[in-house]
């Protein structure tokens, strides 16, 4: 048996929200261990857009809901951290764009006029014309609106390296998880064969959760997936473009970010209703397909004729909600010295931590004395996932 370690924060799963909560309690003078089966940041997190969002998509049916509320400050909090004087220093961190964008293709109608008309909504949407649109839109021949949102769009591989940076030597790659008990309590966690001791044991593994929880006898709290089928797209004649393309309804059309390849060409990766039902349910020739029609319609003065195509699917993991619905906030679980939780989005991640911090200071737990850690086996930094998909 390896040495045994002992720590304030034991937490399992090195997505954002994980390495986010690692680098927090860090900062707050916590110990920590941070272990992760795979490549830190490779499931959910490097599969995200990268939008930081301030919740505007969630109130394209005219009114502002508990989903667009819980996330309102987000952006505001991402922005500090970004210029290094925010709860965490990510300079740094690669900034794709410094706003996101609502697209209108054509007349609004229905229950978007309602939501421009919105005081509250308003407040936090700009119409952009001329050399302000997105280098995509900049066209002659586009003939919609462009309403700029005050949230952001991060480099996720560069985010993911920063985070990593800032979680110290408790970062520890491990092949297997296991409860570690005394007297039939959870003390901890045995970690391929060393025993971890720790005041709380965070579980912020994606859908790895399910699995961990599994492993600890435990059946609750119980976990959903929600599927997507992204569409990814690579051309020399593509322009950076991070918008929402509004439809008839209350989700959007298309969500567009771009993100930069290593020959120095554009990667579209599409989201919004494209990848969720109906992409869901069709194959990915089929995908393609209907992403080749969507663009063929939004943007046809751009040439796609020499452009590589795929497709990924992603499960999103959450706590599981009636009828699949997306929860509002990041939830956290407590079962004595277990938290289970989930963050739900990557803007969601200082949320997440603030469930913990605030069941820490509740609980009374306080950082304590521990030995200095050995030197422990790190786990590898995901890249980005488009690099030889297209």
């Amino acid at each position: 048996m390896s040495e045994s370690l002992s720590t304030d924060i034991l937490i399992v799963g090195g997505g954002v929200a994980g390495l986010w909560l690692n680098a927090r309690m860090r900062r707050l003078g916590y110990s920590t261990v941070l272990v992760d089966k795979g490549v830190l940041g490779g499931g959910q997190s490097i599969k995200s857009q990268g939008i930081i969002h301030g919740g505007t998509k969630y109130a394209l049916s005219g009114a502002l809901t508990g989903a667009s509320e819980a996330i309102a400050d987000m952006p505001r909090r991402w922005r500090e951290a970004l210029e290094g004087n925010g709860e965490l220093d990510l300079s740094g961190v690669r900034l794709l764009s410094d706003a996101h964008y609502l697209w209108s293709p054509g007349t609004l109608t229905g229950n978007l006029t309602s939501f421009f008309a919105s005081k509250a909504v308003r407040s936090r949407v700009g119409q952009v014309k001329g050399n302000e649109l997105p280098p995509a839109l900049q066209d002659p021949r586009f003939k919609g609106k462009v309403y700029r949102l005050s949230e952001l769009v991060l480099d996720v591989p560069s985010l993911i390296e920063r985070l990593a940076e800032l979680g110290g030597p408790g970062l520890l790659k491990a092949e297997r998880v296991e409860p570690l008990q005394e007297n039939g309590e959870l003390t901890g966690l045995m970690v391929d064969a060393r025993p971890i001791n720790a005041q709380r044991i965070v579980l912020t593994a994606g859908a790895g959760n399910a699995e961990l929880l599994n492993g600890l006898n435990l059946g609750q709290p119980a976990m959903q997936k929600r599927p997507l089928h992204m569409v990814i797209v690579k051309a020399p004649t593509l322009k950076p473009l991070y918008a929402h393309c509004l439809g008839g309804g209350s989700k959007p059309r298309i969500t567009v970010t771009s993100h930069p390849s290593a020959d120095g060409e554009w990667v579209w990766y599409l989201g919004g209703d494209l990848a969720e039902a109906s992409g869901v349910a069709r194959d990915e020739a089929a995908q393609i397909t209907a992403a080749k029609k969507e663009l063929a319609e939004l943007v046809p003065w751009i040439d796609l004729t020499t452009a590589k195509w795929a497709t990924l699917r992603i499960d999103r993991a959450e706590p599981a909600q009636s009828a699949l619905a997306r929860p509002d906030n990041a939830f956290l679980a407590e079962q004595g010295r277990l938290l289970v939780g989930w963050p739900t989005k990557l803007a969601l991640s200082p949320d997440f931590a603030d469930r913990v911090e605030a069941a820490l200071t509740r609980d009374g737990i306080e950082p304590q004395s521990h030995q200095p850690l050995p030197e422990l086996p790190r786990p590898a930094i995901t890249g980005p996932f488009w690099e030889g998909l297209v």
